[in-house]
């Protein structure tokens, strides 16, 4: 093969320049993108039309919750799921669960882990790759189902009254920052502590002292999490209620029915071979707790079973990349909303196996479904539960285009009953282990 080795002469350049002179648009594109801005020269005005709020299947729900200036969806969403079917059950519509109680067990939990990881890999260099990549962001906001899960197993839930947001739970880059440092240099230590041939009480010692760094900080940036706790509330008959001396996994077993043993993550990668079970155990956050593991379905199965799902009055826990083709304020989001290929005169863009494999996929948010509209029994649009408070969309909720799930959903959460026969036998088998650095990660 030839080797490519070429400047830019002025030769290559006028050609660009000329190239460029003679689209019979440029001016007007130009003009348009300059005063706008790409999205919004971009805009197709015809998607607003089609995407209407009303739905043949929608589940009552209340107030927002707003994750505010945090990573923290993957739990709201999670504890959406939860007070929904509390909401129905004891007629308190606007319930909320502490997401911050779980992100401060999710603190400790991920250091734990994380010194673990670093005293197994200790022996290799810094710049290899696990290694770096369990260095680049150990103290992240970002998570899995599987993760909030575990959690959730471990250490119950709260009422949001009980162990309610501080400032650094709001707006939680100042402490993820000093956290990544920390546990930096808590790695650090550790390392050197091993090349040093120190004992295995060396190291438990080091990692402890480590931990009760992690645990003061975490206690004194968002409070310490309640031993037990009184649960008084009035429900929406104006009916005061009193549950008095509550340990939090005796309230998560009173009044949550949810067995998370019967939920299953299905995942759509076209780039990986379908029918297959994965694990992610570099995303584990709970040493001994839930893995994280999904099948690889095609995109009909996990549109199917959120539908059977919230038929049978049970909200749904998908990941999905929120940045594309979303209007944020308006709440929409649809594949064509915003047509920046056609703007630019771009051959067709990657599709959705494409951009896993270029690594142009992420999941990047996680939201809940709440609602769908069928036609003829199939999806045309659905209702979408935000956390980013009620000043988006409409009161908070947003309307996803079925052509918009198609492209951007890589993974709903669904009880294993509402899967086929078949699909549930993939459950059963052995899964086969992703890298770290997957783009489902």
């Amino acid at each position: 093969m030839t080797e490519f080795n070429h400047p830019l002469t002025p030769d290559v350049i006028q050609s660009l320049q000329a190239q460029l002179h003679a689209r019979p648009d440029y001016r007007m594109i130009t003009n348009a993108v300059a005063k706008n801005g790409i999205k919004q020269a971009a805009y197709n005005a015809q998607v607003p039309a089609k995407l209407n709020r009303t739905f043949s299947i929608e589940l009552p729900t209340g107030k927002v919750a707003n994750q505010k200036k945090s990573g923290r969806c993957w739990l709201f969403s999670i504890l959406n799921t939860l007070r929904h079917q509390f909401a129905a059950q004891y007629h308190f519509k606007d319930f909320e669960l502490s997401e911050s109680y779980l992100f401060f067990w999710d603190k400790l939990e991920r250091a734990n882990i994380f010194y673990d990881r670093m005293i197994a890999l200790a022996n290799q260099p810094v710049h290899d790759r696990e290694v770096s990549y369990y260095l680049d962001n150990p103290g992240s906001d970002g998570g899995q189902w599987a993760m909030a899960a575990a959690l959730i197993e471990k250490y119950g839930v709260v009422p949001r009254e009980t162990f309610p947001e501080t400032a650094n739970t709001e707006n939680t880059a100042a402490l993820e920052q000093l956290l990544n440092r920390t546990l930096r240099s808590d790695a650090l230590k550790l390392r050197n502590l091993i090349q040093q041939q120190a004992s295995d009480e060396q190291l438990n010692q080091a990692k402890t002292a480590a931990l009760a760094t992690v645990y003061r900080m975490a206690a004194e940036s968002l409070g310490e999490p309640p031993a037990q706790f009184d649960f008084e509330y009035r429900d929406d008959q104006h009916q005061y209620q009193l549950d008095q001396g509550l340990t939090p996994i005796q309230f998560y077993q009173k009044y949550f029915s949810n067995d998370l043993d019967q939920y299953v993550v299905l995942s759509n990668d076209p780039s990986k071979p379908m029918q297959q079970k994965f694990a992610l155990p570099s995303q584990n956050n709970v040493v001994g707790g839930r893995e994280i593991e999904f099948i690889n379905l095609p995109m009909s199965k996990l549109k199917q079973a959120a539908i059977k799902q919230l038929q049978a009055g049970i909200s749904v826990w998908f990941g999905n990349d929120v940045l594309q083709q979303s209007d944020r304020q308006a709440g929409l989001l649809d594949r064509d909303l915003y047509q920046e290929a056609q703007l630019f005169g771009l051959e067709p863009q990657l599709t959705k196996a494409e951009r896993f494999s270029m690594h142009d996929a992420e999941v990047s948010h996680a939201m809940t479904l709440t609602g769908v509209d069928l036609q003829k029994g199939q999806p045309v649009k659905w209702k979408v539960e935000n956390s980013w408070g009620d000043q988006v969309g409409v009161k908070g909720y947003f309307v996803m285009a079925d052509n918009w799930m198609d492209e951007f959903t890589y993974e709903v959460v669904v009880k294993r009953d509402y899967l086929d026969a078949t699909d549930q036998l993939v459950l059963e088998q052995p899964a086969q282990t992703l890298l770290p650095w997957d783009q489902l990660a």
